[in-house]
């Protein structure tokens, strides 16, 4: 017979902290898709094009990308699809392994960053950035570490 554990309840400071915490990523994940829309771009868009161009010769393996993104393979072929319509990248193959194919970012996809980053860049600083003080980001870059090094560490995990 199982034993049952207590339940921890949150507190409601933590029940505060942990509502703002969601009401901020959504809030703000909307207005940042907002401010992409007119480029006609989206985050997970935004967020492969980025991969893409921070990467060694503007390629990754698909399996990579899909793993620097959080999506699944299925997920990633279909949003890769709709970019290559698009002109914004392109899929080759990888000629040590038949069956992998890379993800290459095409010269319209890095004009398209030129072009997008900039604005990106002034939404963030607009809508999250330039809220806090210097001294706020620190202290929520120190209070979020741990908790981005937690959940790498149960990627992959049942």
């Amino acid at each position: 017979m199982e034993t049952e554990t207590a339940t921890r309840w949150l507190t409601d400071a933590e029940q505060c902290a942990w509502r703002t915490h969601l009401e901020v990523n959504r809030l703000l994940t909307y207005q940042l898709e907002k401010d992409l829309q007119p480029f006609g771009l989206t985050m997970n868009d935004y967020e492969i094009l980025v991969n893409l161009s921070e990467s060694d010769d503007v390629r990754m393996r698909m399996s990579d990308l899909a793993s620097a993104t959080l999506q699944s393979k299925s997920r990633l072929s279909h949003q890769i699809t709709r970019m290559e319509n698009a002109n914004l990248v392109r899929r080759e193959n990888c000629e040590s392994d038949r069956r992998g194919l890379y993800a290459v970012l095409t010269e319209h996809g890095m004009e398209t960053m030129r072009k997008v980053a900039p604005h990106h860049v002034a939404s963030v600083r607009r809508h999250f950035i330039d809220l806090l003080s210097a001294e706020s980001l620190m202290e929520l870059d120190k209070a979020l570490k741990p908790i981005a090094e937690h959940l790498r560490g149960q990627r992959g995990r049942p």
